[in-house]
């Protein structure tokens, strides 16, 4: 016999409560989206309120799987909209924002290393088995066994899967190191801010290391936006004054995905958020996400007006 309605919807609410933010880490790391994140999670709940619950034995193992599962049918799907998506497509960024309160706890994803931007676009590369495999047992310490129930693989074909996905990475030059040295990257992080915010080339050029690669992902709303990557101090440089400088924007240095970069803003509101990698003192890596849909869980965006 089934449980009344009543203790269903505590029961049900409670578990949500406890897990949700969990599906929320484990859908963002996965699908480099908050906005399909929560919504995978929310997905995830609606199914457990459809469900047999006399055949659920472990809820949150339960939610964890559909979760995987919902992830991993994004992913597939997400091949033909990226293709179609104008630019560079980037993972929505993630701030640590001043007043906590802001963001209900729920929906805060976990700041560790496994959410630096520059691993999540490299997560980008792999299969979505690979990605599934590696994301659950290198992240969240999930057993192949458990894996293997989300992938539809065997155990052993899953941990083959996570094999080859940490060998793609570790190849990956873009994959930032484990020992990223957080004083240095701010201090070059508030050296790229004061050299945007003196609005002339000179100063950028001297932050910027000479190789430096800088991609901006604008989803083709932003008008001159760069469609592909840059290459270079002078090139990467004169994007840069073009497209902010002398133009009443401001520049702080803020925790993006767990490490200093620095926030564009128009007043209070956001313009771009930028993920720096650094190199002997310089930037060597941006990667700037100025699509104004990828920026709205943070707050109020710019529209482009006065």
């Amino acid at each position: 016999m089934g449980h009344t309605d009543a203790p269903d919807r505590h029961f049900i609410e409670a578990a949500w409560r406890q897990t949700r933010p969990r599906l929320v880490d484990i859908g963002y790391r996965m699908l480099g989206s908050m906005a399909e994140a929560t919504d995978v999670a929310d997905e995830a709940c609606t199914r457990l309120l459809a469900a047999d619950h006399d055949a659920v034995d472990d809820v949150t193992g339960w939610l964890v799987t559909v979760t995987g599962r919902l992830c991993i049918d994004r992913l597939r799907s997400a091949d033909r909209s990226r293709r179609a998506y104008v630019g560079p497509w980037l993972p929505e960024p993630v701030l640590r924002l001043p007043d906590p309160s802001a963001v209900d706890p729920a929906d805060r994803v976990t700041l560790d290393d496994s959410i630096r931007l520059a691993l999540l676009v490299v997560l980008e590369q792999l299969s979505p088995a690979e990605r599934t495999s590696l994301v659950l047992h290198d992240f969240f310490a999930y057993s192949f066994d458990e894996v293997a129930t989300i992938v539809g693989r065997s155990p052993d074909a899953c941990r083959q899967l996570a094999s080859r996905a940490r060998r793609k990475v570790q190849a990956d030059p873009e994959t930032p190191p484990g020992d990223v040295d957080h004083d240095e990257l701010e201090r070059v992080a508030r050296h790229f801010a004061d050299a945007c915010s003196a609005g002339r080339i000179e100063p950028l050029l001297e932050v910027l290391d000479p190789d430096v690669v800088g991609d901006f992902d604008s989803g083709g709303v932003v008008p001159g936006a760069p469609l592909t990557a840059i290459v270079g101090a002078p090139p990467v440089a004169r994007v840069l004054r073009h497209a902010f400088l002398d133009s009443g924007f401001r520049f702080t240095v803020e925790d993006v995905n767990g490490l200093p970069g620095v926030v564009v803003w128009r007043g209070d509101r956001l313009v771009a958020v930028t993920a720096l990698g650094a190199r002997d003192g310089r930037v060597s890596v941006l990667h700037a996400v100025g699509n104004p849909d990828k920026l709205r869980h943070l707050g109020p965006t710019w529209d482009g007006s006065t």
